[in-house]
């Protein structure tokens, strides 16, 4: 296992990060209960930020509605892992969540329209766990 700085990404990393697999994102609350749950995420390695589309009406967005909260998005495939650490926020600012849309799109598949009810979640990365085989490039 590895940790590293957002600004130590790896091309291995990065290569991971446009594989399609499902990830774990967990938020902590204020009273310390972890809330996790299945999500797809981009990760944005120009910005160090990673990205998850939701709705509304989800449980992940109402507990973002009422503060920031720190949390870990982890991706796993066989020995392959990455956890991000950060700060998560909620948005349904327009052009954020169309961004994120079309990024989701072109890793997974185009999502069900939530018109107004879309939600973004970004994640302010400040730490990366990641395995061994992923800390070094190519």
């Amino acid at each position: 296992m590895a940790a590293i700085s957002p600004n130590q990404t790896t091309e291995a990393m990065n290569d991971f990060m446009t594989e399609r697999h499902l990830a774990i994102l967990t938020l902590v609350r204020a009273d310390g209960r972890p809330h996790s749950t299945p999500v797809g995420f981009m990760w944005n390695d120009e910005e160090k930020i990673a990205r998850i589309i939701t709705w509304s009406g989800s449980l992940k967005a109402r507990l973002l509605e009422k503060e920031n909260l720190i949390g870990t998005i982890s991706q796993v495939d066989g020995g392959r892992w990455v956890t991000f650490e950060g700060t998560c926020s909620v948005t349904n600012d327009t052009e954020i969540c169309t961004d994120a849309v079309s990024r989701y799109a072109v890793r997974y598949s185009p999502p069900k329209d939530r018109g107004s009810d879309r939600r973004t979640i970004t994640m302010v990365v400040s730490k990366i766990l990641l395995s061994a085989g992923l800390a070094s490039s190519h």
